[in-house]
């Protein structure tokens, strides 16, 4: 009976008596038969006796709590209490069966089933059923938010009984906070009036800065009965603020007292969010020292010039952002003194100027010093002595004139490459002479020699040397933006293809080469052949850079004009491109040599491995089809090329139906007057030879001015085969008076420029153009066609 004592029956006593007696006698009988010995039976004996009391002690003196933990439970309190919980509960077994639910759990999910077989989404299902697998496996899981009917749920689930047999599930309802709701509450509420009890101005502004909540002390201020006229303003109606940044109300005049005004966003992913706005008057503010100082330095930072206050022993107290940015530095890095942003020599010249201007008169000068950061660069630091703030003793000044020397840097470096490129454009074009008179020459010894005479071999070895050197001169012209290009309309995507398997063959077996490339990259206009020389070269370049192995990452992409302006690249004017990244994993550039590594012959590599013309040749191309490239490299973290090309914008190019006409025949005699007008003696010999051995009638003129003569009195030529550049008169201006006075003259140009460039140059149509160095066989078949 609950409540009351139960006493113990006599007949159950008895029963575990008898019980006790019979386990002992046959334990006695077996011990006996296996050890025969009485002490043993006798201490056996007594123990037996022993537990029996005992057993016999607790079982009467327990039987009251016994029968009462075994009475039945009451499920309906433990039901009430369950209900008291807002949250949805419900108890599942391990066949997934619904064990036991409260009311919330059936209203909020109804049908009577067990989770996870609710009536959710799919998403919210999975979720379920990994937490059951946890909850099993782990005692317990835990699921942030689920879905169901527009509402969120966060789920708690535990394995629960005393054979773990059942999971205990809680669902609870996530409520939305609605924080600008929550602020109007706060200032209209006990917080508010007790913020107006301490002078505290409170009002909460919409996102466009109207005024939709406001406590007792604003509306008192703004000279309102209630807040309700207040509703729906703009903030900025009821303050003004004069020439030194102070605010007022507006409605106090003239005289009235400046407020604090302090902004808190409610949205802390956006400033420009509603906001609840404090505000308290600076009437009575205690002005001291350390407070002048907090102002100074709120004042700097807000300046455009880099200005930083240092005290009496020379350590750095505050600096503004423009400061640190003339160094080239983060502001919350600066070090302990001035001096240790100088080289060496500057250190003694900085610690002693501060020390004079901190105990001295109130004057200020200029020192030159050269920072570590930029030791070949002299700048002024200039020092004023201040009084009257704290600790601070001198004021430093530096010029942010960093845009200026990133201007001058640029300015500096085009004219270098451009005075580079003119100079190697030179060389390269005497070079060409030079060549063409060796390879011609070659060519008319070799037609007098068959293969295995004594002298053929050795001739044949100069020959090919020649032309080594002639693709030295193509790599000059390169770089100079003066080689003939022969563009068209193309996807950089499939250039990377064709160059792919050849790459992976020049980079070894201990480099791997990745590729990706990007979606919507557009089409450019330039030449097939150049872009893969450009990638072969930049692969070659970041092979060895790795001599142990590593990646070369190949990519394209298309870029935005908002990227562009994003990337904040002085050179590389806002468009649309398609950017060619070749990065590698390699031993990187170091900082004094990234600004050379562009221009022809600097190499780092040892002698005998490299002509240092690999990037230069890469630099001309990009430059000659109109994009830009950029070199980016840290030490021991690789080096990666960026190649922007201008996405092409015109129409598509005609379906190319892979017929080409071409005038090939292996052999070019012919008949005709030709003549040759060089300024270049050896090319103009062995120019006429080649041809008069193919059957021409050929004269030379070593001028423009001497083949207008020859015009002049009489002479008449089939061909003209012209230099470009020569002495008093060149080969367009010539061409130009021949066509004037003597009708449709065939011209032939020969120079060691490009073909392209000279084309701008020369107006004038039906023109042919061979590129020097050239051989006899080449000039012969030139002319054949120039008279088909």
């Amino acid at each position: 009976m609950l409540g009351g004592e139960v006493e113990v029956s006599p007949r159950r006593n008895l029963r575990t008596l008898g019980i006790l007696a019979l386990t002992t006698l046959l334990s006695i009988v077996i011990l006996w038969f296996s050890f025969k010995n009485m002490i043993l039976l006798g201490a056996w004996t007594a123990a037996i006796i022993a537990v029996a009391g005992l057993i016999n002690f607790f079982r009467s003196g327990s039987a009251v709590d016994s029968s009462t933990a075994l009475s039945s439970p009451d499920w309906s309190i433990t039901h009430a209490a369950i209900q008291m919980n807002n949250a949805a509960i419900a108890i599942s077994d391990r066949a997934g069966r619904l064990v036991y639910a409260n009311d919330h759990f059936t209203d909020a999910f109804p049908g009577l089933k067990a989770p996870p077989d609710l009536e959710i989404d799919d998403a919210s299902r999975a979720l379920l059923d990994a937490a059951v697998g946890s909850a099993w496996r782990d005692g317990n899981a835990d699921i942030p938010a689920i879905l169901h009917d527009g509402r969120t749920y966060s789920v708690k689930v535990a394995r629960a009984g005393m054979a773990d047999e059942y999971l205990l599930w809680h669902f609870a309802a996530v409520e939305e906070i609605d924080i600008e709701r929550s602020a109007i509450e706060m200032i209209t509420g006990h917080i508010g009036a007790a913020m107006s009890n301490s002078g505290v101005m409170a009002l909460a502004v919409t996102a466009d800065g109207r005024v939709c909540a406001a406590n007792a002390a604003f509306v008192s201020r703004a000279n309102c009965a209630d807040q309700q006229p207040i509703l729906g303003q703009l903030f900025a109606d009821f303050v003004r603020m004069d020439e030194k940044g102070s605010m007022y109300f507006k409605n106090e005049g003239q005289w009235g007292l400046p407020i604090r005004l302090l902004q808190v966003p409610l949205n802390d992913q956006n400033a420009e969010s509603a906001a609840l706005l404090l505000a308290v008057d600076e009437e009575g503010a205690k002005v001291d020292r350390g407070l002048a100082l907090a102002h100074v330095e709120q004042l700097l930072s807000t300046l455009p010039l880099g200005l930083a206050l240092v005290d009496r022993d020379g350590r750095f107290l505050f600096a503004n952002e423009a400061f640190a940015r003339v160094l080239g530095i983060e502001a919350h890095i600066l070090p302990p003194y001035p001096a240790d942003l100088v080289i060496n020599e500057d250190k003694g010249a900085v610690l002693e100027s501060i020390r004079r201007y901190s105990r001295g008169s109130m004057t200020s000068g200029d020192i030159a010093i050269r920072l570590k950061e930029r030791p070949d660069e002299v700048i002024a630091l200039s020092i004023a002595a201040v009084r009257g703030l704290g600790e601070a003793a001198v004021l430093l000044g530096l010029k942010d004139d960093s845009e200026e020397i990133i201007l001058k840097r640029q300015v500096a470096q085009q004219t270098k490459m451009e005075s580079i490129g003119q100079l190697a454009g030179g060389v390269a074009h005497d070079f060409n002479n030079i060549l063409t008179a060796i390879i011609g020459y070659c060519d008319l010894m070799l037609m007098r020699h068959q293969p295995g005479d004594g002298d053929y071999d050795d001739i044949q070895q100069i020959k090919n040397n020649s032309n080594r050197a002639a693709s030295l001169t193509r790599q000059l012209l390169a770089f100079s933006r003066q080689q003939t290009l022969r563009p068209q309309i193309l996807q950089l995507t499939n250039v990377v293809a064709d160059v792919s398997n050849l790459l992976k063959r020049l980079l070894g077996e201990t480099v791997h080469l990745e590729v990706h490339h990007g979606t919507g990259v557009g089409a450019v206009r330039a030449d097939p052949g150049q872009l893969e020389q450009v990638i072969v070269n930049l692969g070659v370049n970041a092979r060895d850079a790795m001599p142990k192995g590593g990646v070369v990452h190949i990519g394209t992409a298309a870029v935005s004009q908002r990227e562009v302006a994003a990337m904040g690249r002085e050179l590389l004017p806002v468009g649309d491109y398609v950017q060619l990244s070749v990065e590698d994993s390699g031993v990187g550039i170091p900082k004094e040599n990234l600004s050379k590594i562009f221009e022809p012959f600097f190499t780092t590599k040892e002698l005998g491995k490299g002509t240092g013309l690999g990037l230069s040749t890469v630099y001309g191309i990009v430059k000659q089809s109109g994009g830009y490239i950029f070199a980016d490299s840290q030490p021991g973290n690789g080096t990666r090329f960026d190649i922007f090309l201008p996405v092409y914008r015109g129409d598509a190019p005609a379906p190319d139906s892979g017929k080409r006409e071409s005038y090939i025949q292996k052999e070019f005699w012919g008949s005709g007057r030709i003549l040759i007008v060089e300024d270049e003696d050896m090319v103009r010999a062995v120019a006429e030879r080649a041809l008069v051995r193919q059957g021409y009638d050929v004269e030379t003129a070593s001028d423009g001015e001497q083949a207008l003569k020859l015009f002049a009195d009489g002479k008449r030529y089939d061909l003209v085969i012209s230099d470009v550049v020569m002495p008093n008169l060149d080969g367009p201006s010539m061409a130009q008076q021949l066509r004037k006075n003597y009708g449709d003259v065939r011209l032939l140009f020969i120079s060691g420029y490009a073909e392209e460039q000279l084309r701008e140059t020369i107006s004038l149509d039906n023109v042919a153009f061979l590129a020097k160095p050239f051989s006899v066989q080449e000039i012969a078949e030139a002319v054949q066609v120039a008279l088909a």
